[in-house]
């Protein structure tokens, strides 16, 4: 999945950087000051929130190719902003009033072009301390890019502040990388889907909208009754929908897993009833669906201020994992992460801190699982551990702990010692990070997406993305 994560960032100022005016006894006909900037996407993202402006000619990299420049150019005013930079930071500088400028626009700034303003003084007048400035943008080669004039008031009093350190701005254009994921399953064949008891307008939306992006074919399992009224409620037409009629929550569990059993269905999908009450009959050893691996939760995030999707693993099933669970669960976390397209997942093992401590339980299994890697009873990722979060996920933090590591800074999969840690780490980063959360459950026979009460229609639909593209990576299993 490509990164959306556009960053636009303003390094803070070196220590003791002034900015200092020019006033208008200061100025001479001919003075001149000037500053470029490489036009990035960022800084047209930025100009488009801060505008409103989402002309697709800067906005929409597949409209700009048909467009007449054939590439994605900055809006026209971004480099009057830039015009506007030089006034009011250099020449004249602080204490400057705009009275007029005119532009003229004679080509297209595009993605990775240096712009150059420079800003001319050619004429003062003593009675109302205005200056005219002509003004001129050039590209690298030289081309002009706009032309024009300013009039300002000149400052009369010497200003020297210190330079102002501007804030670093993260731009994420919310939902993006789950689109990519539901892009990926176009090609693929829908899988006949058991969504188990979709009693409410949320969890039926979200199934049957995954039907009209031909992710599932649905299977509606629960009372008849109550899947129409939610129909109703979201007003959505169930004529071509086959529903399973049974009378409560426990029942629509029940048959969605014998469906399974029988090769009818290849997914299950939560509905309205509780996680213990769907994994009960998953987990029974005479007619469900465990294998000799144990099933976990594997979480999905987009978050905004990380360069790639994160997994987290696990914090919804198993409460305290021990280390054979752990193993499963590592495995589990790798498979699915190999099925979304990345080519050796980097696994971090957190721990409250990043050496071997024997006090702490959950560092003696880090320890323990990377060298079940080494010996091959885990396969297919790169582990390290223990990390603590911090050096897992930021970079500069493992710099700072001296951690040499392939894994550190850059983890895919984030493996937590307990359900408790992992449970917070999520919610945090949906709650308080902005992330995006999917979630799905491997380890029977069968994925399972399993989301919460809370989680809307785009969390859903990632969720069945996920398990889909699960689905179409895995070879058959034949049911005993």
């Amino acid at each position: 999945m490509e990164d959306h994560n556009a960053k636009a960032q303003t390094r803070p100022p070196e220590p003791m950087q002034f900015i200092e005016n020019h006033t208008f006894d200061e100025i001479r006909v001919g003075d001149t000051a000037e500053l470029s900037r490489v036009l990035q996407a960022g800084d047209i993202e930025l100009f488009a929130v801060m505008s409103g402006d989402v002309n697709p000619t800067h906005m929409d990299a597949d409209f700009a190719q048909s467009d007449m420049f054939h590439r994605v150019i900055a809006h026209g005013m971004w480099g009057g902003a830039l015009i506007s930079a030089v006034l009011g930071t250099e020449l004249p500088g602080p204490g400057t009033i705009y009275l007029d400028q005119s532009l003229s626009f004679r080509n297209p700034v595009g993605l990775g072009d240096t712009v150059t303003v420079r800003v001319t003084v050619v004429a003062k007048s003593a009675e109302d301390r205005h200056v005219t400035l002509d003004c001129k943008c050039t590209n690298q080669h030289g081309e002009t890019v706009i032309d024009g004039k300013a009039v300002v008031v000149a400052p009369d009093e010497k200003v020297r502040r210190p330079r102002v350190a501007l804030p670093e701005v993260h731009l994420h254009t919310r939902g993006a990388r789950f689109e990519e994921l539901m892009a990926a399953t176009a090609p693929l064949p829908a899988v006949p889907t058991a969504v188990v008891h979709p009693c409410d307008g949320v969890s039926l939306q979200g199934a049957l909208d995954a039907a009209a992006k031909d992710m599932i074919v649905p299977i509606l399992i629960g009372p008849r009754a109550k899947i129409e009224a939610a129909a109703k409620e979201i007003d959505r037409d169930l004529a071509d929908v086959e529903i399973v009629d049974v009378p409560h929550s426990h029942a629509a569990a029940e048959m969605a897993v014998s469906m399974a059993r029988a090769g009818k269905v290849g997914m299950l999908m939560k509905g309205k009833l509780h996680t213990d009450e769907l994994l009960a009959p998953v987990v029974d050893k005479a007619t469900g669906l465990r294998t000799e691996r144990r099933m976990s939760h594997i979480f999905a995030l987009d978050v905004p201020h990380y360069p790639k999707p994160l997994f987290i693993s696990d914090a919804a099933i198993n409460i305290f994992p021990d280390l054979s669970a752990k193993r499963d669960i590592v495995q589990n976390a790798i498979d699915l992460a190999k099925a979304l397209g990345i080519a050796l997942p980097k696994v971090a093992l957190l721990s409250a801190v990043e050496t071997v401590t024997p006090s702490i339980p959950s560092t003696l299994d880090a320890a323990a699982l990377c060298k079940m890697a080494g010996r091959g009873q885990i396969t297919g990722g790169l582990l390290d551990g223990p990390l603590a979060f911090d050096n897992a996920i930021s970079p500069s933090a493992a710099k700072a702990k001296g951690i040499v590591s392939d894994v550190a800074g850059e983890a895919d999969i984030l493996i937590v010692p307990d359900l408790e840690a992992g449970n917070m780490i999520a919610k945090q980063l949906i709650y308080l990070a902005g992330a995006d959360a999917a979630g799905v459950v491997l380890g029977a026979r069968i994925p399972i997406v399993l989301t919460s009460r809370a989680d809307g229609v785009m969390s859903r639909l990632a969720s069945t993305a996920i398990a889909q593209l699960f689905v179409h990576q895995q070879p058959k299993r034949a049911m005993p």
